[in-house]
């Protein structure tokens, strides 16, 4: 692994050198006359060839954002989706947490490759494997062998699709955070940590709830002093009112047209998979992190893991090369009834994001195609 403390001191000086960040406000267009085009053919191919019920894009091009809107965020009422309609970003959170963990690394609380056990209460002799500890690092970048679920249940996504949500629901519905730590305590590890990716939704929690204990704040406090408050990211949250919930909710769905719960209310789940955000908030979250003159973002997308000079992972972003050889720093994201997708492109100053209020695994890989596709589409 590359010394962090080197990391970050050239990534230090390197940024002093570098203008303050451009604080513009967002300014708005819903038409697009170079791109436009294009975009709309992408998301109405997809619309028409799976199971959609509405979708949200928000592009953001040399300082100037776009947003698009698609289906309905409701199926029985028809009421198409807005600037302000919310929905859960599932996984997309996950890039949240790095951003906090980027930004205490940054304050000197934290260290990137620290035993995570300096941080936990208790003793637990089990987080290493023949004398190597799992890393704070390690959770950021999905090596650090914790299970996808605690508690872990290998067969539980074995399951018929229908019922894993009520499954879910019912599994973490009164499982605290001293469930939680009690799980952590019976895991037992099966290889080196550092070495082998395997994507894991503890780990992040993990990583957030070390975050919480660091701060002596919530994580729903840390989210809102250090982002979307500053961003004024007002329709961005964990926990929401019920009258919130009933004017700005999108409705999310199965590939079969039912209504499923809603994932944020689970807090235990809420650093790796919680958070709730509107398109245009998600273009103020994306304007952040095209920054990267600025030390916390800068950071956040440092692949240290993986092959540097094509793919790698970073602070729980994933770090990827557009065909012209510009790297591209994004997520995907789902939930019972919602998927999403968020990607950056620092050195074209390029950012999109997809919210839909549907989610099914078969057709969640071409969600992340559309994607993909746009970016290169309009990196052209």
């Amino acid at each position: 692994m590359k010394s962090w403390f080197f990391i970050l001191f050239v990534l230090l000086v390197s940024l002093q050198i570098a203008a303050q960040t451009d604080r513009k406000k967002i300014e708005l267009r819903n038409s697009w006359s170079v791109k436009d085009s294009t975009v709309n053919e992408l998301v109405q191919a997809f619309m028409k060839d799976t199971t959609q019920v509405g979708l949200s894009l928000g592009i953001i091009k040399d300082g100037v954002t776009y947003t698009f809107h698609y289906g309905s965020r409701e199926k029985e009422k028809k009421l198409p989706p807005t600037d302000s309609t919310i929905y859960e970003i599932g996984s997309i959170s996950k890039t949240f947490t790095g951003t906090l963990l980027a930004q205490a690394i940054i304050e000197g609380k934290v260290s990137p490759a620290d035993d995570i056990r300096k941080y936990l209460s208790g003793i637990y002799p089990n987080l290493e494997y023949q004398g190597h500890a799992i890393k704070i690092i390690h959770l950021a970048h999905h090596t650090s062998g914790l299970p996808l679920l605690l508690p872990d249940i290998p067969n539980l996504f074995r399951n018929p699709q229908d019922s894993i949500p009520s499954l879910i629901m019912a599994l973490y519905q009164n499982y605290t955070l001293d469930s939680f730590w009690k799980d952590l305590h019976h895991f037992k590890m099966t290889f080196q940590p550092g070495y082998q990716f395997k994507y894991s939704n503890a780990g992040a929690q993990l990583a957030g709830f070390i975050l919480e204990q660091t701060y002596n704040q919530p994580y729903g406090s840390l989210v809102k002093n250090y982002i979307t408050g500053p961003l004024t990211m007002t329709h961005t949250n964990v926990t929401y009112t019920e009258d919130s919930v009933a004017r700005y909710f999108a409705k999310g769905y199965n590939n079969k047209g039912i209504k499923m719960p809603y994932n944020h209310t689970l807090s235990i789940l809420h650093p790796a998979g919680g958070i709730c955000s509107s398109v245009i908030d998600m273009l103020k979250y994306i304007r952040m992190h095209l920054d990267e003159k600025n030390a916390t973002i800068a950071l956040c997308h440092l692949a240290s893991f993986g092959d540097s000079t094509h793919t790698g992972t970073a602070l729980f972003w994933q770090v990827d090369k557009l065909p012209g050889g510009k790297s591209i720093v994004w997520h995907s994201g789902a939930s019972f009834g919602f998927s999403s997708y968020c990607a950056v492109c620092p050195g074209l100053h390029l950012g999109i994001v997809l919210l839909s209020n549907e989610y099914d695994m078969a057709s969640f890989n071409k969600f992340t195609d559309l994607g993909n596709n746009i970016m290169k589409g309009i990196s052209k």
